[in-house]
């Protein structure tokens, strides 16, 4: 009797726990797609933006029969199409990641995917990105899962800087070469210390949802933390008022990423 009530038992505490891990997935769907919605203004204003350039530069190469003038235009053309392209594999990827799979992943080609994804969002409001990159790290990570955080990462920013400011993302090897390092740091109001040690609690945040409903749910922070956990990593968090926020993800390294890193680049967007 004991041990089929303890079989019995086990069993409920198993169903239990793939209904939570289900529900969380459809949480993690859902803040996606809320994400992908807060960008469509943008990336429409953009796209918007390159058909302009693809129908000016190919009414030059009609009106102008030299060579010279119609190599232009068809490379502007080229051009523009292919950041058209990037864009939209860029967006159809990341709504489309739905597995748990993990591989070995390139962080700077992750982060630079991000970032062509919020690129005109964040120059619409007026802050400035710069990188920060040292050589190419690898960790095992699920890409659409880790571009997740990142991108509510980086709202959050943006959100903490109304009028404008600078976000540095950054990517290297931990001091100790035993974890990859990404960075997000913004120059915005910061988060109150008493306040700090809540915002990775379910439901618990410091703001309300913008004019595009993007944030203020208070669980972008609590699914990150889970993310991270999952990945067998580390999210942490350093604020000051007045100053700014910077959160760490720390991803266990892959042992061929920990070569000597370059030298740092940096871009400015």
């Amino acid at each position: 009797m004991d041990d089929r009530h303890s079989q019995e038992l086990r069993e409920r505490i198993a169903a239990l726990e793939a209904q939570v891990q289900g529900l969380q997935q459809q949480l993690l769907q859902a803040q996606k797609m809320s994400t992908v919605g807060s960008l469509a203004s943008s990336i429409t204003h953009e796209f918007n933006n390159i058909l302009t350039t693809v129908i000016n530069y190919a009414k030059m190469g009609v009106r102008h029969k030299d060579a010279g003038t119609r190599d232009k235009a068809f490379d502007k053309i080229l051009a523009a199409s292919q950041r058209a392209s990037k864009i939209t594999t860029g967006m159809l990827s990341y709504a489309r990641q739905q597995s748990d799979r993990r591989e070995p992943m390139d962080l700077v080609t992750v982060v630079e995917d991000v970032l062509t994804l919020v690129e005109k969002d964040l120059q619409r409001y007026r802050v400035r990105v710069d990188t920060r990159f040292e050589g190419r790290p690898q960790a095992s990570v699920n890409t659409g899962q880790v571009q997740q955080v990142l991108l509510n990462l980086i709202v959050n920013a943006r959100q903490a800087m109304p009028n404008g400011g600078n976000l540095i993302i950054s990517v290297g090897l931990s001091s100790d070469s035993e974890y990859v390092e990404i960075g997000v740091r913004d120059t915005g109001s910061g988060i109150p210390a008493e306040k700090l040690r809540q915002i990775f609690e379910p439901y618990f945040t410091t703001k309300s949802a913008d004019e595009q409903g993007q944030g203020g749910t208070g669980l972008g922070l609590s699914l990150a933390k889970d993310v991270m956990e999952s990945h067998g990593g580390r999210l942490r968090v350093e604020s000051i008022v007045g100053t700014g926020t910077t959160f760490t993800l720390k991803f266990p390294a892959i042992r061929s990423s920990m070569a000597k890193p370059s030298p740092v680049l940096q871009r400015v967007g």
